[in-house]
């Protein structure tokens, strides 16, 4: 699935250099922990279970925003505008909401 998933982010991102791979891998990590967490979902669940498309395209968001602005800025090619890193979060979070468990 990581490699995979790597491929996916890096077309995002449109990357063709495997420089920053090892990179990439800790933000699709640090992303799929956040996707199980904002899910509801015990940590290590889509190490063992297939990854929803909605989630999927989340996780391959929120890994290339890491990515795009791993030195503290907005990143990517909306820099100049403020809101654009908040509007990542807001479109990750309502993609990862169409896969979560709504149990108490």
């Amino acid at each position: 699935m990581m490699d995979e998933l790597i491929v996916k982010v890096k077309q995002n991102l449109i990357l063709e250099h495997s420089a920053d791979d090892e990179l990439i891998e800790r933000f699709i990590t640090a992303a799929i922990s956040y996707a199980e967490s904002y899910q509801h979902l015990p940590e290590g669940y889509y190490a063992n279970t297939q990854m929803p498309p909605t989630t999927e395209q989340a996780v391959i968001m929120l890994s290339s925003h890491f990515y795009e602005s791993r030195d503290g800025s907005t990143g990517g090619f909306f820099a100049d505008n403020v809101q654009a890193g908040q509007q990542v979060w807001n479109t990750v979070n309502l993609l990862l909401r169409l896969d979560r468990d709504w149990r108490m």
